[in-house]
């Protein structure tokens, strides 16, 4: 159901990312599709997650290069509805979640999480979280 499914983006300069989620009852999301792109690319990979589900709205974090993204999105699907949010705190959740995702390993084990990086962009895991902070609020 496209009503249930949305596209979040989490905007920057040089990368953007994607989720495509979905909302079932009783609350709960499921992943569909994820990726970090170029901000260039963003317009195809709307159009590629639409084809792996239809959704109903564009969540679009109002961060870094949000103005930029928000008009291309507008001119490129205007009838889709998009919903700016408030990304605060969002990269440090990202980080706690990329490792939840990922267990560390070896030597970085007895490191707090908080003081490493993840070793890929979670940028993704961020649009996940914008996500999540509409779906489930």
């Amino acid at each position: 159901m496209s009503d249930k499914t949305v596209l979040a983006i989490d905007p920057g300069t040089s990368k953007c990312g994607m989720a495509l989620v979905r909302r079932s009852d009783p609350p709960a999301l499921e992943l569909l599709w994820h990726d970090v792109v170029p901000t260039t690319h963003v317009l195809a990979k709307i159009h590629e997650a639409y084809a792996v589900s239809p959704f109903g709205m564009i969540i679009v974090g109002g961060g870094t290069h949000s103005s930029e993204v928000l008009t291309s999105i507008r001119q490129h699907v205007p009838s889709l509805g998009i919903l700016e949010v408030d990304e605060s705190n969002t990269t440090l959740q990202a980080r706690e979640r990329y490792w939840e995702a990922h267990p560390r390993r070896g030597w970085r084990k007895f490191l707090p999480s908080t003081l490493q990086e993840p070793p890929v962009p979670v940028d993704d895991f961020v649009a996940m979280i914008l996500a999540e902070r509409v779906l489930l609020a």
